[in-house]
């Protein structure tokens, strides 16, 4: 699997998400990730290894616990992929509109030409 879309796997669940937002602020610890999250430890080892498959968190072990930090470069390379498309954004109702205009343009021409 590519990194982008690992990326997008380990965002697509929302306590994933909750989890790269609260170490987005900073480390925690597995058992304090666990209970933001209303988690078992169990479900939230699963999710910390979906996270780490896409190289989102990096865990250090302290003794007896596990800390995880947000790794930031997946996430910048999400942030690429979308600024992509931010040449064309703007109203969604605009770019449907400008779309149909050139559409009806390129018919009446098409019509227009013996």
């Amino acid at each position: 699997m590519d990194e982008l879309s690992a990326v997008f796997d380990a965002l697509a669940n929302e306590h994933r998400r909750r989890i790269v937002h609260a170490l987005g602020i900073g480390p925690a610890s597995v058992s304090e990730l666990a209970a933001m999250c209303g988690l078992s430890l169990p479900a939230i080892h699963k999710h910390i290894q979906v996270l780490e498959t896409a190289a989102m968190v990096r865990r250090r072990k302290v003794g007896r616990v596990n800390f995880l930090a947000l790794q930031r470069a997946p996430l910048r390379s999400l942030q690429t992929w979308v600024d992509d498309f931010h040449p064309w954004w703007g109203d969604d109702d605009e770019s449907l509109e400008t779309y149909a205009h050139h559409f009806e343009e390129q018919s009446s021409a098409t019509k227009e030409t013996p």
